[in-house]
C-alpha cells in the first residue's frame, strides 16, 4: 500500500502568496483554456454563500467560461437562475439538464441506439454538462455549489497541475480537512466511518493484493466532489450514474490513465451543507452508503476478479466493524487533544447503520450485479458525432427563449 500512495502525487500548499498562483494560470490560459463546472439544484441558488462564490468566479480571469449543470423542475426555476448568474462577468452556459431542449437531444441519441433516459440525478446532469464543458477547454475543474468558505484560489489549485506544462497531470483531485472551526466540529462522516474502513476491511479480506484498492487507499479524501481533468481524460471515462460518483470516477480514472498522471491537492479547510441521518433506506446518506458500497464491489470484480458472495461479505462486515470502532477510538482522541465537540457514542450508531447498510448492499449486488455507468463520451460522439454541439445549441437556445 506504501508503493501506491508514493505512485499517487500530494501536492501540499506551502503558498504565502496565493495570489501568483492565480496570476501565473492566466498566462497559461492563452495555450490551455479552461472551463469551471459546477453542478447544482435550483434550490441552492437561495444560499447566503452564493453570492461569495460569484464574486469570487468573476475575480478568476483564468477562466475561459464557466458550465452550470442545472438540475430545475420547470421554467420559471430556470429563469430565476438565469437571472441570478447574469452577475458573472465570465461566459457562462447554463444547461438545463431537465430541460426540453437538452431532452430532446438525449432522445436522438436514444435514437441512435444510445439509450441514457434511465439515469438521473447528479451524475446524468454531471454528464451532460461535462460534455459542453470539453468543447474548446484543454481542462476543466468541478465543484459543488454548497461551498461555504469560497475563494477564487479553489478552481486555480484543481487546474494548476493539470494545465502547467512543467507538471502535466491528468487528474488532481482536491482533500480537504473537513472541520467546523466555528462550532468545532468534525465532518466527513462517510468518509471516516464507512468509505476508510470499508477500503480496509476489503483490502484485508483480499490479502492486501488488489491494487485498486491500495489505489483508493492513497487518497485522503475519496469522496470530494472537488477535482481536475483534461478534457482529453474527461471524454474517455464512464460517469457512475448514482451517488456512487466521486468513487466510481477514482476507478475510472484508475483504469484509463497512469499512476504517474494522477495527483491529489491540499484545499485547506472547507465547509459545505451536511447531509442528516434518515430513517428511509433509499433517502439520504443511507442511499449514498448503499451506492459507494456497490460502486467499489462492481470494481473490485471488474479489476480482481474477486468473487463476492454471502460469505464474502459477512467476513468483510466483520471486518469493517472492527476497523470502524478502531477508528472511532483514533477520532476521539484527535477530537479531546484538538478541543472538539465529538459524541463517542453518537459515531458508534452511526457505524452500527453503516453495518447494516453494507452488507445490504452486498446482498443487493449479489442479487443484481448491473452495470450503473453511462457511456463514455468517445462512444456518444461516435453514436452521435455532433452532440456536444447539439447540447451546447440546446443551452443557449433555452438561455434565449426563457426569461
Amino acid at each position: 500500500m506504501d508503493f501506491m500512495q508514493e505512485r499517487i502525487t500530494t501536492i501540499h500548499d506551502f503558498r504565502i502568496e496565493e495570489r501568483s498562483l492565480c496570476l501565473a494560470l492566466e498566462d497559461i490560459a492563452k495555450e490551455r483554456p479552461m472551463t469551471l463546472l459546477i453542478p447544482m439544484l435550483f434550490e441552492e441558488i437561495f444560499g447566503d454563500h452564493i453570492e461569495n462564490i460569484l464574486k469570487e468566479i468573476n475575480e478568476s480571469n483564468f477562466l475561459t467560461k464557466v458550465v452550470i449543470a442545472l438540475a430545475a423542475d420547470d421554467e420559471q426555476q430556470y429563469i430565476q437562475v438565469k437571472q441570478y448568474f447574469s452577475k458573472l462577468e465570465i461566459p457562462c452556459i447554463i444547461v438545463w439538464c431537465d430541460g426540453p431542449s437538452v431532452q430532446q437531444v438525449i432522445e436522438e441519441l436514444k435514437e441512435k441506439d444510445l439509450d441514457i433516459t434511465m439515469f438521473s440525478g447528479k451524475g446524468k446532469d454531471t454528464w451532460i454538462a461535462l460534455g459542453v464543458a470539453t468543447l474548446d477547454s484543454y481542462a476543466i475543474a468541478m465543484h459543488d455549489a454548497d461551498i461555504v468558505f469560497y475563494s477564487r484560489v479553489l478552481p486555480a489549485k484543481l487546474l494548476y497541475s493539470v494545465v502547467e506544462p512543467d507538471l502535466d497531470f491528468f487528474y488532481n483531485k482536491g482533500y480537504y480537512a473537513r472541520i467546523d472551526m466555528e462550532r468545532l466540529i468534525m465532518y466527513g462522516r462517510v468518509t471516516r466511518l464507512l468509505l476508510s474502513p470499508l477500503l480496509n476491511s476489503l483490502l484485508e479480506k483480499t490479502h492486501y493484493s488488489s491494487n485498486f484498492l491500495k489505489y483508493m487507499c492513497a487518497f485522503k479524501y475519496p469522496l470530494s466532489g472537488e477535482f481536475g481533468i483534461t478534457s482529453d481524460l474527461a471524454l474517455n471515462i464512464r460517469m457512475p450514474g448514482d451517488w456512487g460518483l466521486e468513487v466510481g470516477l477514482l476507478a475510472e480514472v484508475f483504469k484509463n490513465t497512469a499512476l504517474k498522471r494522477i495527483c491529489q491537492v491540499d484545499l485547506g479547510f472547507y465547509e459545505h451543507k451536511h447531509r442528516p441521518i434518515k430513517s428511509d433506506a433509499e433517502e439520504g446518506i443511507q442511499k449514498m452508503t448503499k451506492d459507494i458500497t456497490k460502486t467499489i464491489l462492481r470494481n473490485l470484480v471488474e479489476l480482481d476478479g474477486v468473487d463476492i458472495d454471502e460469505a464474502f461479505m459477512q467476513s468483510v462486515n466483520v471486518l469493517f466493524k472492527r476497523a470502524a470502532q478502531d477508528r472511532i477510538r483514533q477520532y476521539h482522541a484527535d477530537a479531546l487533544f484538538n478541543g472538539l465537540n465529538y459524541s463517542r457514542h453518537g459515531e458508534e450508531c452511526i457505524v452500527e447503520a453503516f453495518s447494516k447498510y453494507v452488507l445490504s448492499a452486498g446482498r443487493e449486488y449479489i442479487q443484481n450485479p448491473a452495470d450503473v455507468h453511462l457511456p463514455d463520451w468517445k462512444r456518444a460522439i461516435s453514436a452521435m458525432p455532433d452532440i456536444r454541439e447539439k447540447l451546447k445549441d440546446a443551452a443557449l437556445n433555452d438561455f434565449n427563449n426563457y426569461g
